[in-house]
């Protein structure tokens, strides 16, 4: 069985800047994200794109990110249609406007080395025939094919309910309409299975499974297009996530939540627990139990965790036992401090890796920092960039949260694993990075780009004076 990759679309963080909602996303334990192409999160028609896909790309790999790059955004093209133009548009005009977005939405793809670029048929215009619509769509579907093979990129068409392409009879029609390429993947949206296949979505992936590049989940209804937090709707999750596994599916799994923004940090770690729940492997549930009944079982199965579930599963594993830990916050500090100091590196990366998703609303508190000071003092690349994670972005002090940075700095971890360095850097703060800057340009060693960056971000016209 394949292990399963998670991830979160940045259309449910839209009230977070781009940096910021990756942060969140990679904080909770996601390892991917659903990027949406929009005004908000790295718009494609704004100045410096080629500045901004270079610093998202080393934001990703330092995050430990894959990505999917989606096309969904709804008033980029046309600020008074949602969705508009699109690939069924009566005039070229439209057509070519929708066309030329989706290439450059393939450069962009191939710039992040995103895995598939997903995009959907649209809807017809009002009384528009529906061959003709259909003659428009597969027209684009086949310059876009051709776009995507020279860049090397996979895509995902994605059918959705309401639209042209609504399902898996309409996708497999497209696919044979444009012969078969290799290219013309496809987006799998669980929730659109419940919602309109008359199959159930388990036996959907195993029929999709051929082409499947990209997947969307959440809860749904039957006949009703609302996209549900996991629970609220029909879906029986497990088999799902089961069928995946079987036929090998090693793309990402990313959340589909447009509209819980106003929530969208809770609503992500809510949706990571029940996805991580229904995909448990037997060992894990049973340990969970054993740690919610007695606390002390915690020591003996943290160690083993990786070995009974796999290594690739081991890390979220831990996590899933950590967060069993039932409770005082000082308890449960004990019990962190416990696997940790007894821990080797790999269990230890686990514990600080896993202090996001505990404090996502403020559970431990400052009670890890020994946790963190620990790590920050080691010379291990990997302990410390967990260290620097979003909680010690959120506890430590100014001072300490500086030294941390600077410790990044010293053993050349790139700036881009730094949790809050935007809304945290300080002039003090600046002011070490210049005479870091100044020392390795006097000592004829080159500056590291992310460093560079932070330099121009914050540059008041001192930098030259250093450098």
């Amino acid at each position: 069985m394949t292990a399963l990759r998670f991830g979160y679309g940045t259309n449910g963080l839209g009230d977070h800047r781009l940096d910021e909602a990756l942060e969140v996303i990679a904080g909770l334990g996601y390892t991917g994200v659903a990027l949406t192409l929009d005004r908000g999160h790295l718009d494609p028609y704004a100045a410096g794109l080629s500045r901004r896909l270079a610093r998202t790309r080393r934001r990703l790999t330092a995050l430990g990110l894959g990505v999917v790059v989606e096309t969904g955004a709804r008033y980029l093209l046309d600020p008074w249609r949602k969705h508009a133009p699109t690939l069924l548009a009566t005039e070229p005009e439209g057509r070519a406007r929708r066309l030329g977005f989706l290439r450059r939405a393939v450069g962009i793809a191939a710039d992040l080395e995103a895995e598939a670029v997903s995009f959907w048929s649209g809807t017809p215009e009002p009384g528009a025939n529906r061959e003709e619509a259909f003659r428009h769509l597969a027209d684009g579907c086949g310059a876009l094919v051709e776009t995507a093979a020279l860049a090397g990129v996979r895509l995902g068409f994605e059918p959705e309910p309401g639209m042209l392409v609504a399902d898996l009879d309409g996708y497999e029609h497209l696919r044979a309409t444009l012969g078969d390429p290799d290219t013309f993947g496809l987006t799998l949206d669980i929730g659109h299975c419940q919602c309109l296949e008359p199959d159930t979505p388990a036996a959907c992936v195993r029929r999709a499974a051929p082409w499947l590049v990209n997947v969307q989940i959440e809860d749904m209804r039957r006949g009703v297009h609302e996209h549900l937090e996991f629970g609220q709707g029909e879906i029986d999750f497990p088999p799902v996530l089961a069928a995946l596994a079987d036929t090998g599916y090693r793309g990402l799994i990313s959340v589909e939540l447009p509209r819980h923004g106003h929530s969208g940090p809770v609503t992500a770690a809510r949706s990571l627990d029940a996805l991580r729940a229904a995909s448990e492997h037997p060992w894990t549930a049973d340990a969970v139990r054993s740690v919610r009944a007695d606390p002390r079982s915690l020591t003996a199965l943290f160690p083993v965790a990786a070995r009974h579930t796999g290594a690739a599963a081991g890390e979220a594993v831990r996590a899933r036992l950590l967060q069993a830990l039932p409770g005082t916050r000082a308890e449960r500090a004990a019990a962190l401090e416990e696997v940790y100091r007894q821990g080797d590196a790999s269990e230890r990366l686990a514990v600080l890796r896993a202090l996001p998703l505990l404090d996502r609303e403020g559970d431990l508190g400052p009670t890890a920092l020994p946790l963190v000071a620990d790590a920050l003092r080691t010379h291990d690349a990997r302990l410390v960039t967990a260290a620097a994670g979003p909680y010690a972005a959120r506890h430590l002090d100014q001072p300490a949260w500086r030294q941390a940075v600077l410790k990044c700095v010293f053993m050349d971890i790139p700036l881009d694993a730094v949790a809050g360095l935007a809304r945290r850097t300080d002039p003090e703060l600046v002011r070490m990075f210049r005479a870091f800057a100044a020392e390795r340009t006097a000592a004829g060693r080159p500056v590291p780009d992310d460093l560079l960056t932070q330099l121009d971000l914050h540059d008041t016209g001192e930098r030259h004076a250093h450098l």
